[in-house]
């Protein structure tokens, strides 16, 4: 190793995917000898809050089988972002390479001062789709199937420049469920379908959504399921859940034939005075268990709808209607007083049964 060139690296490698291996290429470049440092166990535990998803032995035989590597030692160190440093001050590398997002670069550019090493940050960059160990781990531990969902009232209160103090967003939990290989749904329909979609992808949910300019409620009921209150505000908090089972044999979505983008109605004028009464409506009938009065928020929500602009939904003897979450397209709500007459109104073109859904595992409010 006499006049070799030596380049470190560290990291937890939790689980080694292809963003690490151009992130070791590209360090390699600056040097003859690659060492890299992986942090043990507990380190990991300790300051990323987590448990290691292999024992830290099978990652460094998994590292040590990566051509590029030469070297592969354990950091165990506690003091954070510096788990390595024995390691380093006794090998006495010519380069630090790390990656343009560690917070730890002040730390690590005065502990190459102390042994004349050069402190190289290098892009990360990648010809196809970067992903993080986190977000694996996230993907991993995603639900394979999850509800849709459809809303009653109060819907926009939930986008936090609309939300209001004292308001209330009604919405409920539906299946068929649907799962990255199985969507009986129409998209961009109205029905949160993005919500399911990063939920399944073990993204944040909340955050995309209002990350697009829209609201939390999607995600909020398709992870919690059942029938449930919440209040308007910046964030999901959930006042009441019910077991929605009065819904069974009522509700069914009619398709108008054309999708919708709730983020571009977002900016619409509409009367947020009306939206905010039929949410109090919506959730005083849940509280007080007086769900004719649910109807009558769904009423008034659609009347909100019309003033809005959007076109009549026909009649077809329903007890209460409205389009789903922010319609301009998209499916509509029909809600029908038994399931004789609901089953009648499945005849029609473009029809879907739904049914109300709650999770068997998560204890509910009854």
């Amino acid at each position: 190793m006499v006049n070799m060139k030596k380049v470190f690296v560290s990291g937890c490698y939790d689980i080694v995917h292809g963003g690490h291996i151009e992130f070791f290429t590209q360090a390699k470049k600056y040097g003859d000898y690659l060492i890299v440092s992986v942090a043990n166990d507990k380190v990991l535990e300790i300051h990323k809050d987590r448990k290691s998803s292999l024992p830290v032995e099978h990652k460094v035989r998994l590292l040590k089988a990566i051509s590029i590597i030469d070297e592969v030692v354990v950091g165990d160190g506690l003091e954070p972002g510096l788990d390595f440093k024995e390691h380093f001050l006794r090998i006495k590398p010519n380069y630090l390479v790390a990656t343009e997002d560690d917070k730890f670069g002040e730390k690590k550019k005065k502990l190459c001062a102390e042994v004349g090493a050069q402190y190289v940050v290098i892009p990360k960059t990648l010809s196809y789709e970067k992903i993080s160990t986190t977000e694996i781990i996230n993907f991993i531990k995603a639900p394979k199937q999850i509800p849709l969902r459809v809303d009653f009232a109060g819907g926009w209160l939930d986008v936090p420049k609309f939300s209001r103090n004292g308001g209330y967003i009604v919405n409920c939990a539906i299946s068929p469920l649907v799962s990255l290989s199985h969507w009986e749904y129409e998209i961009k329909s109205g029905l949160g379908g993005s919500a399911a979609y990063s939920v399944l992808m073990g993204k944040n949910a909340v955050e995309t959504e209002l990350n697009i300019g829209v609201g939390w409620q999607d995600p909020a009921i398709i992870s919690e399921t059942g029938l449930c209150v919440w209040r308007s505000g910046e964030l999901p908090v959930l006042e009441m859940k019910i077991n929605p089972s009065f819904l069974l044999g009522k509700m069914t979505l009619y398709w108008t034939g054309t999708t919708h983008s709730t983020p571009d109605n977002t900016n619409r004028a509409r009367d947020y005075d009306l939206i905010y009464k039929a949410g109090i409506i919506a959730a005083d009938a849940i509280f007080y268990k007086q769900f004719e009065k649910l109807w009558e928020a769904v009423k008034l929500s659609y009347r909100a709808q019309l003033q809005e602009g959007m076109s009549a939904l026909p009649d077809f003897g329903e007890i209460a209607k409205k389009y789903c979450g922010g319609g301009w397209g998209g499916y509509a709500l029909y809600i029908f007083d038994n399931v004789i007459e609901r089953d009648k109104f499945l005849i029609q073109k473009n029809t879907k049964k739904i049914e109300p859904y709650i999770a068997n595992n998560i204890k509910n409010n009854t």
